[in-house]
């Protein structure tokens, strides 16, 4: 960010940022041997992940209060590394959270293969690093596992549909949801969303409400307040915000950063967000609902970070 004028990330004219990916002569050599050293950790990170046998519902297990496992056993099973993640991230870039070791805050906001093949990589969940193994041992046998989803069309990907992708990412690692709440404004017919949208396993735990969210504070339709608050920071508690109206999605946003009552930096585990700035490699796809800078959006999302949020840049 201090260097965000200079690469044109405080331009409201769509800047490109794939430049830093590709050219070292964009940042400086040191930067530049950073991110290629990245590019390669990440790409180790997600091929472990591939290869990471299932394992069963962690709360399930830590329910039946350690008859067959420990906590630490538990937790044990889903390392990745036998130095923990950073074993597969030894040039130290990845971001420290609350919620364990992340992803670095990067342009261009999803994964930088974009940069090489929009149309493959636009809408995938590659670019995004989990510590599993730290978020279990805050896990209690009394935890709830809850997702909020703002803006939950799950047919608007066809059959691409990343907030599935995540799921069951989480799942693999033996986090099922117990309450998942999709928000969506556009009128769906619950018929088709239960029959043909949503895959099967969701069926128990899915909550459809068919309308769309407020920014208003204590507003019931506002998740923040009507959702969120109801929850505590034993629960593992995630939520995405991808709405396409940034006159409702970057006030709610900002209420997570403002967190008045101290409850949101306490309760909420994961947050994703598609933030809609002007963005040169994503102006095609987010056009009108395009406001404010890749700057602005990299200042946000680690000032989330800074409060205790784990926030993520959503596809």
């Amino acid at each position: 960010m201090i260097n965000s004028d200079l690469l044109g990330f405080n331009n409201p004219d769509n800047p490109a940022t794939c430049h830093i990916w590709s050219d070292p002569n964009k940042t400086n050599p040191d930067v530049f041997h950073s991110l290629s050293a990245y590019r390669k950790e990440l790409d180790d990170y997600n091929e472990i992940i591939k290869k990471f046998q299932p394992v069963p519902s962690t709360m399930d297990m830590l329910r039946r209060g350690g008859v067959e496992q420990s906590t630490q056993q538990i937790c044990d099973s889903l390392r990745l590394h036998p130095d923990g993640i950073n074993g597969i991230f030894p040039s130290k870039q990845l971001s420290l959270t609350s919620s364990g070791y992340v992803e670095p805050i990067l342009p261009p906001m999803r994964s930088h293969k974009i940069c090489e093949n929009h149309g493959q990589h636009l809408m995938s969940l590659a670019y995004l690093v989990h510590d599993f193994e730290f978020m279990c041992r805050k896990l209690k046998p009394t935890s709830r596992l809850v997702l909020v989803d703002m803006g939950a069309a799950l047919d608007f990907h066809g059959t691409n549909q990343p907030i599935v992708t995540l799921l069951r990412q989480y799942a693999k690692f033996g986090f099922v949801f117990d309450h998942i709440y999709g928000f969506e404004i556009n009128a769906k017919d619950p018929k088709v969303v239960y029959e043909t949208s949503l895959p099967e396993e969701y069926i128990p735990s899915y909550h459809w409400i068919n309308v769309g969210v407020s920014a208003k504070e204590g507003d019931k339709l506002n998740p923040l307040h009507s959702v969120i608050e109801k929850f505590n920071e034993d629960d593992f508690v995630v939520v995405k915000l991808d709405i396409d109206t940034s006159s409702v999605e970057v006030p709610l946003a900002l209420q997570l950063l403002e967190d008045k009552d101290g409850v949101y930096s306490k309760v909420i585990d994961q947050f994703y967000f598609e933030h809609h700035v002007h963005l040169g490699e994503l102006a095609g796809s987010w056009s009108s609902s395009m406001n404010g800078t890749v700057g602005e959006s990299l200042e946000l999302f680690s000032n989330l970070r800074k409060k205790g949020i784990a926030a993520h840049f959503w596809p």
